[in-house]
């Protein structure tokens, strides 16, 4: 299936998952269905009453009719829209706590989100009946084993700990209901793909699937394709559903800070590529000799370049063997690059008109792109002007700080890590029992600790040559016969309690 159809089919909804398949459908406001509180079950009614909601949240009111009504669903809203409640609130009102087995899962992509989702689950779900657990790696198995052995009906966690409690059999997903990818876009670049691919093995054909995310690049859009079934796509992003093919993000930063804050920016984004655009040739050089230091597979872009040279660095990042192309103005005019996840501006352009045209190198063929503006202060003024002019929705947010960064990176290599150790067989794993006494040696030492940190950043920073793991497109949808028209202004049926 192209990426032009994964947007325009609008096939019926269906329970089924033998195949995957994304509907791009993107309803106007009016046509989409709306529930408010007293439209809800009279079980989610009391849950809301519980949390002191007098209304329910657009994320909620939005998607909620289309999750009760069994359908699968894309949704993009953004963090703290509420969006937990969305799909919490019709787990609750499917699963049945008189059956002791998991019935919903839901995946996250950090330990942290997992405690923040498990708790408000627990609130919404109390006086019902149901149990859940929460699990993630980094913990003893005994708490989250029991749990299972004790009936919890929901579970949240990250991909790589469910996926080892599937492995110790002692989870089973052979009854389950509901799916849910919360964060999917960051369950892909925390690396997650591969557990995720391997978990599919364990999921029953019929399911309900609905996935939540604050972009859709096109790795994401093929993870629908390989666990959703015809879905329908919301875009809430702004409070309201229409196409937004980019997000554009911008953090005021230093003169002094703008190359600490790209990498950064780059490290806890984790971009599958880029387009990184500066003002000057000796900018381009610079931020490509501090992209090659820290260990970034990148290549530079500038007028100087005859025609040849210029080709053979675009298709380096069309064939994914360098990650980033940093490129002025005048050497990038004209250049395509498809499925580009990501446009930075190193250097924040004199000309809106030039903001135009580096935005557009990404958002394509449906693909939700982010462009990402670092401005120094004097520059918002400029930027506000560039946003009035051509209606664009800028985001302000703050540049990570190393603390934020040194998280983001453990919990990537320890995903990293656990999958490749997933995949050693028993001959494997009994080698390395000769250095379990120096590995205890070594984490023991207070001066030995940088042993250690330096074969995990060799590790981490290897890992880096590549962009993340991505799903490719499926060979199955070239074989696939043509669909039939769409049938325009399917709506869920609003249930009366």
């Amino acid at each position: 299936m192209t990426t032009e159809e994964l947007v325009s089919e609008s096939p019926q909804a269906t329970n089924r998952h033998d195949t995957g398949g994304v509907s791009g459908e993107h309803k106007s406001d009016d046509e989409n269905p709306r529930f408010g509180i007293d439209d809800l079950p009279e079980a989610l009614k009391q849950a809301c009453q519980r949390m002191g909601w007098q209304q329910l949240m657009p994320v909620q009111s939005r998607s909620i009719p289309y999750m009760l009504e069994k359908r699968d669903l894309m949704v993009q809203s953004r963090t703290g829209s509420g969006k937990t409640g969305a799909f919490v609130l019709p787990i609750v009102d499917q699963i049945d706590p008189s059956k002791k087995f998991v019935q919903a899962l839901v995946l996250v992509p950090t330990r942290e989100l997992a405690s923040q989702v498990s708790a408000e689950a627990e609130r919404l779900a109390a006086d019902t009946g149901i149990r859940q657990v929460v699990v993630y790696g980094g913990v003893g198995y005994h708490k989250q084993i029991e749990s299972l052995k004790g009936g919890a009906q929901l579970v949240v966690g990250t991909p790589g700990r469910i996926l080892d409690l599937l492995g110790r059999g002692t989870m089973r997903l052979q009854n389950l209901k509901i799916l849910v990818f919360d964060e999917a876009d960051r369950l892909m670049s925390m690396g997650f793909y591969p557990d995720m691919q391997r978990l599919k093995e364990f999921l029953p054909a019929r399911r309900c699937s609905y996935m939540f995310s604050a972009t859709y690049p096109q790795s994401v859009l093929q993870l629908a394709d390989t666990f959703l079934k015809d879905p329908t796509r919301l875009n809430l992003s702004q409070d309201s559903v229409h196409v937004i093919d980019t997000d554009h993000v911008y953090y005021v930063s230093s003169s002094m800070e703008k190359d600490r804050d790209l990498i950064r920016l780059i490290e806890v984004e984790n971009p599958e590529n880029a387009i990184i655009f500066c003002n000057t040739k000796a900018q381009v050089e610079y931020v490509y000799q501090v992209l090659q230091r820290f260990g970034y597979a990148a290549d530079q872009l500038t007028s100087d370049l005859n025609q040849n040279a210029r080709e053979k660095a675009l298709q380096r990042l069309r064939d994914k063997k360098v990650r980033f192309l940093v490129a002025t103005d005048l050497a990038a005019r004209g250049i395509d690059v498809p499925l580009l996840t990501h446009v930075l501006l190193f250097d924040f352009p004199e000309e809106p008109e030039a903001y135009i045209h580096r935005a557009g190198r990404t958002g394509r063929a449906g693909a939700i792109g982010v462009v990402m503006s670092l401005v120094r202060p004097k520059e918002e003024l400029l930027l506000s002007k560039t946003a009035k002019e051509f209606n664009i929705q800028m985001e302000r947010r703050t540049p990570p700080d190393d603390v934020a960064v040194q998280k983001i990176v453990s919990e990537r290599a320890t995903v990293l890590l656990e999958a490749r150790l997933r995949t050693r067989d028993n001959l494997h794993r009994e080698r390395m029992q000769r250095f379990i006494p120096l590995a205890r040696e070594l984490a023991q030492s207070e001066d030995e600790l940088a042993v250690i940190a330096m074969l995990l950043d060799d590790d981490y920073q290897e890992s880096l040559n590549g962009p993340p793991t991505a799903p490719m497109p499926s060979s199955r949808e070239s074989k696939r016969p043509p669909r039939k028209q769409p049938q325009r202004g399917r709506r869920p049926r609003r249930r009366r309690y």
